[in-house]
């Protein structure tokens, strides 16, 4: 029997949040975020250190007994909100979540145990725009060595293992030295995207590629869409904050009736993705009709995080155009994860199927 998904956070999470944002508040300021991302090495290993070793936040997913911290994908979407809110450039979607679900699906225990820790950073070798359901390219299996090339690897960089799906049915893990990383473009500048390249590298096999992958694209899916609220209800509370203090014809600009529909209307669509987002992560945490709640979420994510940053930039007015300002940056993660792990279109088609609601 069905039971109701609980989409009210716990003492523990809401404790969890807290001690997360304290973090990020003390060693994740915009202006910092904005000067890593002109440099040639945008991920901040030191704060992905102290939110993995420090608060032990790379093991949630993982059980006790096999190192790690045995919470469930409830409290990782806590964490998932909060490093959205401060558009953290660190690699915790694609290895304490997306890798780290993969390896779940396999046997090795020992790799595991290594991503829990955080002391090594994995990668899942699988285009960043990849649906849950969607078919993935491999690379060439032959006599023990990989051959081949895939590209819009998010956080290949900053990966010491990656996790390679083989035209033979195998996920192999392959060290980072063992291929050739080469940058790719990317919109959103703090979560970079890479070509990985294998030419007769050596890998060790974990587990069949299918269910894994699948299994892995599914809870990003589902806990990206607390990804996308952290980045929307930032956007609306800054842009809240802003409209209270920025004065025009000597009265605050947030009293004019037109702003003020708007900001009711961005309101009641994050509260809509809140619990969007918190079914989702329930889903995933219960196992109680995941595949149908994690396309509800995503289909409905993208559109308001794209729309909430957008307004952002537009009531902040000059300044919201600006580099400094760090509108730009959740503007871009949310055009960014508007196609990451399927686009809401694919999710709607998705869901259609899901529930037997064809179209004509």
């Amino acid at each position: 029997m069905s039971t109701q998904p609980d989409l009210l956070y716990s003492e523990e999470e809401e404790a969890l949040r807290a001690a997360v944002r304290d973090l990020l508040t003390d060693h994740c300021a915009p202006a910092d975020v904005i000067t890593r991302t002109e440099s040639d090495a945008p991920h901040d290993l030191a704060l992905w250190k102290l939110l993995a070793d420090g608060m032990g936040l790379a093991g949630l997913l993982v059980p006790e007994a096999q190192g790690g911290q045995g919470a469930s994908a409830r409290e990782a979407a806590v964490v998932l909100e909060e490093l959205g809110r401060a558009v953290a450039p660190v690699p915790y979607l694609t290895s304490a979540v997306v890798a780290t679900e993969a390896l779940l699906a396999c046997a090795d225990e020992e790799l595991l145990g290594r991503l829990a820790s955080g002391r090594t950073i994995g990668a899942l070798a699988v285009g960043l725009h990849l649906a849950p359901d969607a078919a993935f390219a491999t690379v060439r299996a032959e006599n023990g060595t990989l051959h081949g090339e895939l590209t819009g690897i998010a956080d290949a960089a900053v990966a010491d293992v990656l996790l390679v799906p083989a035209d033979d049915g195998g996920l192999y893990a392959v060290t980072a030295d063992a291929v050739t990383v080469t940058p790719q473009v990317a919109l959103d500048l703090t979560r970079p995207l890479a070509t990985v390249t294998l030419v007769g590298a050596a890998g060790r096999r974990v587990g069949d590629a299918g269910p894994a992958v699948r299994r892995a694209l599914r809870a990003a899916a589902g806990l990206l869409a607390s990804e996308q609220l952290g980045v929307a209800d930032w956007a609306l509370t800054e842009t809240v904050r802003y409209l209270k203090e920025r004065k025009q014809f000597n009265r605050p600009v947030g009293g004019f009736q037109a702003l003020k529909h708007r900001l009711a209307q961005l309101w009641l669509e994050v509260v809509h993705l809140r619990a969007a987002a918190r079914a989702a992560a329930d889903a995933l945490a219960t196992g109680e009709d995941t595949d149908v709640t994690v396309a509800v979420a995503q289909a409905y994510a993208a559109p308001v995080a794209v729309r909430a940053t957008e307004e952002a930039v537009q009531l902040h007015g000059g300044i919201g155009m600006t580099w400094e300002h760090p509108a730009h940056l959740h503007l871009k993660r949310a055009k960014a994860d508007s196609l990451a792990y399927g686009t809401a279109g694919a999710h709607r088609s998705a869901l259609a199927e899901l529930v037997d609601l064809q179209g004509p």
